[in-house]
């Protein structure tokens, strides 16, 4: 299982070329396992974005987050200790989503796909991939 940033799942959809060959990689061959996922965390993200117009989806967001679930993609819940082991990430910026992010991808013990400066240079523990690479 791999997870996506925020971002990243929105560069997926919209084939940005901000999204490196390696990073679309692996997206592409853990969306044909049923390996790719994102947090719930992550379709609020966008949900908020939308409706302040700093970004655009096909349609509504309701309708864009059921397409890319129909496409494979796996929706995490916060799961049991994630919101509290959000707030003990040791030297980690605020960004409470960011935060739940890497908490969920702790736990699972996988890696994230990620081109977010602070997650990439934070020195704890995480498997993480550059996704502009």
């Amino acid at each position: 299982m791999i997870l996506l940033d925020t971002h990243c799942l929105v560069w997926m959809d919209q084939a940005d070329t901000r999204m490196g060959r390696s990073a679309r990689g692996l997206a592409d061959a853990a969306i044909e396992v049923t390996e790719l996922a994102v947090s719930v965390i992550s379709f609020w993200e966008v949900a908020l974005l939308v409706a302040r117009g700093r970004l655009r989806v096909r349609g509504p967001v309701a309708r864009w987050r059921h397409e890319l679930l129909e496409r494979g993609i796996v929706e995490l819940p916060l799961g049991r200790g994630t919101c509290i082991a959000a707030t003990q990430l040791e030297d980690f910026p605020a960004d409470p989503a960011d935060r739940f992010i890497v908490a969920t991808t702790q736990a699972l013990g996988a890696p994230l796909v990620t081109a977010d400066q602070r997650i990439l240079a934070w020195a704890g523990p995480l498997e993480r991939h550059d996704a502009r690479l």
